[in-house]
Parts: C-alpha cells; structure tokens; sequence
C-alpha cells in the first residue's frame, strides 16, 4: 500500500510529462481520424482513462512482490500467446488479439513486454559478478527469444523486435565479456539470415528491399514512406493548422493514426510543432533514464533502465521509419500513436519505474 512517505516521493513531473504526451497523442488521434469510423478519438480517452487508473493501482504494489511472480506472470503470457496462434481473432493479418469489442480490443503481446521486463529484472538482479559470463546470457537470451518466436508467429514482427531492446538494455547494464558479445553477435547474424530465408513473408522482404529507394514501387511497399515525406515536407515551418493536411485529410498519408501519426503533425503544426513535441517527449525520456541510479537496489535499476530503453527504441524507430531510413514495421510511437493496449503498456511500464523510485526510499 501507498502511505504518506511514499506519496511524497511520488515523481510528479514524471506523470506529468508522461500524461502531457499522452494528451498531445489524442489531439494528433483527433485531427488524423476524425472523418474515419471508428470512434479512435473517443477510445483513446477511454483507454487512457483507463490507463492512469491502472498506473496508479500499480503503485499500490511493491515491485519486489511483483519480482516474486514474475515466472508465473511470464509462463502466463507464453501460454495465452500460443493459445492465440490457435483461437485468437486475426485482425489487420496477425492473430494477436484476444477480443474486439466495439470499443476495446486486447493485444496480450504488448502486454507480454511487462512480463519480460519484470522477468529480466528478477534474474540479473540476482547476478553478482563484475561482468555478464555466457551461461547467464544465454539464459536472459533464451527467455527473449522465447517470447519473441511465440510473438513473430502471429505474425506481429513490430511488437517482437520491440523486445530486443529490452533484453539489451539488461545486458549493457550488467556488463558483458568480449566472447558473449562476439557469441551474440554470431547469434544475431544467424538469426538473420534464418528470418530473411525462412521466416520473412515476400511484403516484408520487399519492405526491406524499399528501405533504400522507395521510388522504385510507389503504389506498392514505397508508398507508405513517400506519402509521409510529402506531409512532412508540405508542412513547412508552422503547418498548415489543424485539421486541415491535405495529405492526410485526404487520405493520402497511410496509417496516419497509428504508426504515421509523426507524419500528421508536420503537416499540420510544421516543423515548429515536431520540435515541440518532440522536446516534450525528450524531457521524458530524460526523466526516466537520469532515474536509473536512483534505485537503491540492482532490481529497481534494470527495471527503469529496461523500460526506458523500450520507450526510447520504440521513438527512435518510428521516427526513423516515417522518413525512410528504417522499415515500415509496424511499431508505433508510444503515447502518440493510437492504440489502447500501446498505451496501457507504456502507461504500466512507466508505473513500475515510478513503484522503484517511489521505494527508494526504504528498499535498501
């Protein structure tokens, strides 16, 4: 339970800067489907109400109690994941939702990343030496990759490359030995020759192939990064004011409500409005990552640091993605982007950072 010491080191600015981005995602969510149906504006109220309800009843629970379940919690989510690939609705071509409500859908995979982060945490705050040996590598690697192939065959490729940083961001703080890096290294080139072979479907393969010179199928797999150049571009230095992007009023501009929401905002508020946002969404990326050593024990510290990684990967690679120098995958800017299990996450993910700096206090 939360008592008066702990709600006094509650980080306010931080749920400030984490409900001022969320705010700032409805707004773009209003202007970019507003003409569409489906209400996306009204769920993601509902489901950022939602969220802020269930970040602080996250609060209300020490992390360490949440350590303690973490197994349980992660051979959960490995077991309703598999049991997706069999009775889970398909919607937009992967099977990775539970329900689809008219207002509320479930995406178990996104809340999956929780589970791993709490799962990592547990082991490697358990680990005591100067630097990371093979066996335990392997052993934080085996459970990423678990959850990832479960999470790929969907096929949802967006949310299991999200999981790499995760588990990255575990090992840079823990220290690695030149042979587990060279090891995972090899791992990782492995891993990719067998995914372009053998896992990649031709669309995905072609996306890739695009990434260098989108103009060479602009009504097919270059599409997407075009149209978002043009908006970008179009909006000059101040936009051209909300609600009124030709590219994306006009349906030109794809997926603008979810993973090319960035798009909309340089069209509509300019370069201007992307500085910012942007500045708004650094504050809070800054805010979590300066936390880290505020933990007083080595589980709270893999914890901050995981979920900032997180959050920062996810940034970066949408941001990429919108202006071509990465693939279009699919993986949505946090608290921007519409998507209510994308912001749950983001939202529980940040409460648990909050949960470890809150206890720093007493957890010595």
């Amino acid at each position: 339970m939360i008592d008066r010491v702990h709600l006094r080191e509650i980080d306010w600015i931080l749920i400030g800067l984490l409900l001022l981005n969320a705010v700032l995602g409805v707004v773009l969510i209003d202007s970019s489907s507003h003409y569409l149906a489906g209400n996306f504006f009204f769920r993601q109220l509902l489901w950022l109400l939602v969220s802020v309800i269930l970040l602080f009843l996250t609060l209300t629970v020490d992390y360490k109690v949440l350590l303690g379940f973490s197994p349980y919690v992660y051979g959960f989510f490995i077991a309703l994941l598999t049991g997706l690939l069999v009775f889970g609705k398909t919607i937009s071509g992967a099977k990775s939702w539970v329900v689809h409500l008219p207002v509320f859908g479930g995406q178990p995979s996104e809340l999956a990343k929780i589970a791993l982060i709490l799962l990592l945490a547990r082991i490697f705050s358990e680990y005591r030496r100067r630097s990371l040996s093979f066996e335990f590598g392997m052993l934080s690697a085996g459970a990423t990759v678990l959850l990832f192939v479960v999470i790929g065959l969907q096929p949802d490729l967006g949310t299991a490359v999200s999981l790499l940083p995760i588990l990255f961001g575990a090992l840079i703080l823990c220290g690695l030995t030149r042979k587990t890096v060279v090891l995972l290294l090899a791992g990782t080139l492995v891993l990719g020759f067998t995914g372009w072979n053998f896992v990649l479907k031709d669309y995905q393969k072609k996306r890739l192939q695009t990434l260098v010179n989108p103009s060479q199928d602009p009504r097919g797999a270059g599409y997407h990064v075009l149209q978002s150049k043009i908006a970008i571009g179009s909006g000059g230095l101040s936009g051209k004011g909300f609600k009124k992007g030709t590219q994306t009023q006009l349906k030109f501009l794809p997926a603008r409500h979810t993973d090319f929401i960035v798009s909309v905002l340089g069209e509509e508020f300019g370069f201007l409005g992307i500085f910012a946002v942007f500045l708004s969404y650094f504050f809070f990326l800054a805010r979590l990552f300066t936390s880290v050593f505020q933990s007083r024990d080595r589980a709270g510290m893999y914890i901050i640091f995981m979920v900032a990684c997180l959050l920062a990967f996810q940034f970066l690679v949408n941001v990429m993605m919108i202006v071509g120098l990465f693939p279009v995958t699919g993986i949505p800017i946090p608290l921007l982007s519409y998507g209510g299990s994308s912001l749950l996450t983001t939202f529980l993910a940040v409460g648990l950072a909050l949960n470890v700096k809150m206890r720093s206090c007493v957890n010595v």
